[in-house]
This record gives structure tokens, sequence and C-alpha cells, in this order.
């Protein structure tokens, strides 16, 4: 079968990442730079009213798989803070904070950073030959710096993020819209992920043939559920792609 694209999930398949959002310094220094804004709030504050906004952009989206916009749950933060405390900012400030605090939050929380073995250079093998796209369950706030963080963000378009759609894996529309982008049919696209039920299901009912890269990260079992191909290594994904291409 021909195979023109291949699409990528990024956090646990291309980059092995480790984040603790769980850190109370992520609050404390949110706490503390907010005051220099005038703003009243404490550590407490902060955390407890992120995750409410949050919560409450998720429940209220009207999704099947919603996902949330950080920078927006910022905003809307800064907005009830800013009222509460009876203060207020210039236009410019008030558009570039919530990006920041955004950026700040994910900075803070993150502990490890890297991509797996043999990326890189399998990457650079498949670009002549195939188009590389990634669709991930993300923020574009944390994505797109952190593929530049590792050197990878010019492999690849398009960049799909659930959090610029409001909702995410597995829902058959995210991967639609990443077809539509490639302008490319499913059965021409290999999706490669790291989460059985989020990639390879959804994948699979999208018509798309996959590859689980089993990195121990994400669900790593679903009843009823099997990647057409599995692998083990990054750099096994070459014998993948052959697989594909062997089938008639």
């Amino acid at each position: 079968m021909i195979i023109k694209a291949i699409i990528f999930d990024i956090n646990g398949t291309l980059i092995d990442i480790n984040t603790d959002e769980g850190n109370e310094q992520i609050y404390r220094s949110i706490s503390h730079l907010l005051k220099y804004y005038g703003i009243r709030t404490s550590r407490g504050d902060v955390r407890d009213g992120y995750y409410q906004i949050l919560k409450a952009q998720r429940r209220t989206g009207g999704q099947a798989f919603p996902e949330f916009d950080a920078v927006a749950v910022w905003r809307e933060f800064l907005q009830t803070r800013l009222e509460r405390s009876g203060v207020s900012l210039p236009k410019a400030k008030l558009a570039q904070l919530p990006h920041f605090l955004a950026e700040l939050y994910r900075g803070i929380s993150l502990n490890r950073l890297e991509l797996y073995p043999e990326v890189r250079e399998v990457l650079e093998e498949l670009r002549p030959r195939y188009r590389l796209a990634v669709l991930s369950d993300a923020q574009s706030v944390w994505a797109v710096p952190e593929m530049r963080m590792v050197g990878i963000e010019q492999y690849f378009y398009p960049i799909v993020v659930s959090g610029d759609l409001g909702y995410r894996k597995p829902d058959p529309r995210i991967f639609a819209l990443a077809l539509r982008r490639l302008h490319l049919p499913p059965e021409e696209v290999v999706f490669v992920g790291n989460d059985m039920y989020r990639d390879i299901y959804g994948a699979r009912q999208a018509g798309l043939r996959t590859v689980f890269f089993a990195t121990g990260q994400g669900q790593q079992a679903m009843d009823g559920v099997e990647a057409h191909y599995n692998i083990y290594r990054f750099g096994e994904l070459r014998n993948a792609i052959r697989f594909f291409e062997e089938q008639g």
C-alpha cells in the first residue's frame, strides 16, 4: 500500500516528558508575581482558582472529549482577581500576562524533557520520503516551544493541538482535521502514538493505519483494540513503515 504521510503524537511518543502539577512552588511563584501588579491572592487561591476554572471550562464546553485552553484559564483567573482587588492593568499587559502565566506554570512544573532515543535519526530518514505531521492532546503554548527546545519542530506540518480546538483524541473530528490539512485520505496515512485508547483506538476509528509505541506512558491496553503494528524502540518504526508498504 502507498504511505504518503505519518502523523505523530508528541508527549510519550516523540518526547519523554515528566511534569509535576502538584509542585506548590508553581502556585507560590505565581501568587508572588501577581502581587507586583496589585492583585491580592495566595498560593492556595492560585491553585484552587486555576483548577476550578479549568474544570468549569471542560464541563461547559459541550464536548464528548473536552479539552481546556490554558491561556484562557489564566485570562479568566486574572480578570476575576483584578476585579476582586479593585485594580486594572494596561491593555498590552493584560493581553500578554495570561500567556506568560501559562508558560511560567509549565516551566516550573517541568522535571524532564528529552527526545526518546533514535527519534531525530528516524525523522531525518523519513522526512525525504513522507510528509510528517503532529496531532497531540496538548496546549500550543507548551507543545510548540517544547518541540523547539528539543529541536524537532521543523520536521512537522501541520501541527494540530487539541488545546486550540476545545476537544481532544479520540474525538474523530481531530483526526479528520489533521487529514484535511494534509489533503490525504486516511488509508494513505500512518498514526504513531503511545496511548491505546486516545491514539490507537481513535486513529483506527478514523481509518488510519496505526503504530503503538510502548513507552509505558498513557493507557497501554484496551479490550478489543490492537494496533496494526507494535514497536518497543523508536528505531523500529522503520520496520513498521516497511510492513505497511509491503501490504497489498
